[in-house]
């Protein structure tokens, strides 16, 4: 199907890959905890945009780029940790019951995952490894295999992905009743993502 070996293959191996932990779970998460369906929303639009542009940016050869320039990895690498680290720090050092400045406007959100996937330089060279299982050679039709899995890997993006606000929403209300409660989750969430930048730095 448009060049891809295995269609139903590629698909499940996406979506398992999206149960996944990571910061991009948390960040929708914490934006559909604090935001409501708007935040959440726009939050999973700022993950989505930010996947298909390194999606696209690998497909244009960037991957070998960064593999040839080591400073440059490491560059953009150190800045998603920081990046990270300080929404982390942001998170422990808020008081119960008062949400974290970098809880704003659904434009907020958006940039927040934006900048936090755009900043994983990892992920250009998940997709140098994981497009190339799926790709059959013989029947390959260059752009449109691409765009096929950018479009698949988009709608089973966001299907994920608002479920996950979807859930969370309805959560939320519960969670906030109890302000104590409510705290000590958005500082596991600091820690969890301070964890994540230390990961991303020292993970090879």
């Amino acid at each position: 199907m448009f060049g891809i070996s295995d269609y139903g293959a590629f698909s499940a191996a996406f979506v398992l890959l999206l149960f996944l932990p990571g910061p991009g779970n948390l960040a929708l998460i914490s934006s559909a905890s604090k935001g409501g369906l708007p935040g959440g929303l726009a939050s999973v639009f700022g993950l989505l945009v930010g996947d298909q542009v390194l999606l696209w940016l690998t497909v244009a050869g960037l991957a070998a780029v960064l593999t040839a320039l080591p400073p440059v990895f490491l560059a953009l690498q150190w800045a998603g940790a920081a990046y990270l680290a300080w929404l982390g720090f942001k998170m422990l050092t808020a008081q119960a019951g008062e949400g974290p400045s970098i809880h704003i406007t659904p434009g907020h959100y958006f940039r927040e995952t934006l900048f936090i996937t755009l900043l994983n330089p990892k992920a250009i060279l998940f997709y140098l490894a994981f497009f190339p299982q799926f790709i059959d050679p013989v029947k390959h039709q260059g752009w449109i295999t691409f765009a096929a899995m950018a479009s698949t890997i988009f709608v089973l993006g966001f299907v994920y992905c608002f479920g996950v606000v979807l859930v969370t929403h309805a959560m939320a209300e519960r969670i906030r009743a109890h302000p104590k409660f409510s705290g000590f989750l958005q500082k596991i969430a600091g820690v969890c993502l301070m964890a994540f930048a230390l990961k991303m730095v020292f993970t090879k």
